[in-house]
């Protein structure tokens, strides 16, 4: 039984040597458009409509609005969509239309159709009035939460158009307000590193390697009609990591950057916020299969809370201490990007913990209640089931 621990202990470590060592050459490659160089970058005169959906966003709709007014691209339109808000969203959104000289739209959507889900449907409606409309060349898809630099939609549009990207994603820096947000959300980042490797991202043939974040998703028109739009998974509960998805499977060109402070976004408040919000989504990720979410979880466990354990058993002790202090490499690497301390590895056992609790809930609270409720919608199991996206061969 002690060689049966040491073996698994040493795989422990040695895969979060493999993952630190992986992680430290390409890291380096994914392009931080907060530079300089980027700054510098030479014009393009791509037009582009940023599409913001928001529903019960009173809190945050207008720092998001306002911060894309101020943006330094010209050829810029926005459109915001009131998605069945019951608070002021909607009366902010026309409020900052009224000043903003023509340059903002609203959409106030007051039903959401049978076999939608409501973002999906805000988003999908949104772009066909921006196709319809103004014919872009690019669509940018983003949340009400979000905050922008002034410059950051330039500095992209620079870049996507020197690599002729058909889909590009801003990685988003979140902000942690309390040492629990910040110890959860350095704990997924560098979790995510083991599910998409962002230096693979524009290799065609990394399949996996795909991308998509609500919070900076812009695709060229061309494309999004390409792969059907949101029309072509209305029930899809990840419609942005699969907008990605769809992209890279039908062999158009994807991208990815950091640009740390540029594209911010408080997530949730707290522990049990951030806990909230996975219920929603996390169960999704495993495609609504209770053994994926199950072996993933307990791959979480080995990866996270094991090398704690191994620590205090002479065999194993070594190997747990090096799985430790390679994780704390990999935190190091990752903080670039998300500005959190690495000093928060400390809290990687306690933090997969949370995750794994996280995880367990969203699988029992959505087959407890044979569905996801959501902002006040409830989207039954069977239709989410039949709407998921299934890969292309």
């Amino acid at each position: 039984m002690t060689h049966i621990f040491g073996a698994v202990a040493w795989l422990v470590a040695l895969a979060w040597v493999y993952k630190c060592a992986e992680a430290a050459v390409g890291y380096p490659k994914v392009p931080n458009l907060a530079l300089p160089w980027a700054d510098l970058a030479g014009a393009t005169r791509s037009s582009l409509v940023v599409i913001v959906p928001a529903r019960n966003e009173q809190e945050d709709i207008a720092d998001c609005l306002e911060s894309l007014l101020r943006q330094e691209y010209t050829d810029l339109h926005i459109i915001a969509v009131d998605d069945r808000s019951t608070d002021a969203t909607g009366a902010i959104m026309d409020w900052i239309a009224a000043h903003a000289a023509g340059r903002l739209d609203v959409l106030h959507i007051k039903e959401l159709p049978a076999g939608w889900l409501g973002k999906t449907h805000a988003l999908a409606t949104a772009a066909q009035m921006a196709i319809k409309r103004y014919d872009p060349d690019y669509l940018l898809f983003t949340d009400g939460d979000v905050v922008f630099d002034p410059s950051i939609l330039r500095r992209t549009l620079a870049y996507v158009a020197e690599v002729s990207a058909d889909h590009f994603v801003v990685m988003p820096t979140t902000i942690a307000k309390t040492w629990r947000e910040a110890a959860i959300l350095s704990f997924l980042q560098v979790s995510s590193l083991w599910a998409m490797r962002p230096w693979r991202v524009s290799d065609p043939n990394a399949k996996r390697d795909a991308v998509g974040i609500g919070a900076f998703n812009l695709v060229s028109t061309a494309a999004y009609r390409q792969i059907g739009g949101f029309e072509a998974a209305p029930m899809e509960v990840l419609e942005d990591l699969f907008l990605g998805r769809r992209i890279k499977w039908s062999g158009l060109r994807q991208g990815v950057a950091i640009a740390p402070g540029m594209v911010t976004v408080h997530w949730a408040a707290g522990a049990m916020g951030l806990v909230r919000g996975l219920t929603k989504n996390i169960f999704a990720v495993f495609r609504l299969r209770p053994m994926f979410l199950l072996a993933a979880a307990s791959g979480i466990l080995l990866n996270s809370v094991a090398p704690v354990a191994f620590i205090a058993l002479p065999a194993t002790r070594i190997a747990g201490i090096l799985a430790l202090a390679v994780v704390f490499g990999v935190y190091s690497i990752s903080s670039r990007a998300s500005r959190i301390s690495p000093l928060y590895a400390a809290f990687f056992p306690f933090a997969g913990l949370v995750v794994v609790y996280a995880m367990l809930r969203s699988m029992f609270v959505t087959l407890c209640n044979r569905g996801i409720i959501w902002r006040g919608t409830f989207y039954p199991l069977d239709e989410l089931q039949r709407g998921m996206v299934r890969p292309r061969k």
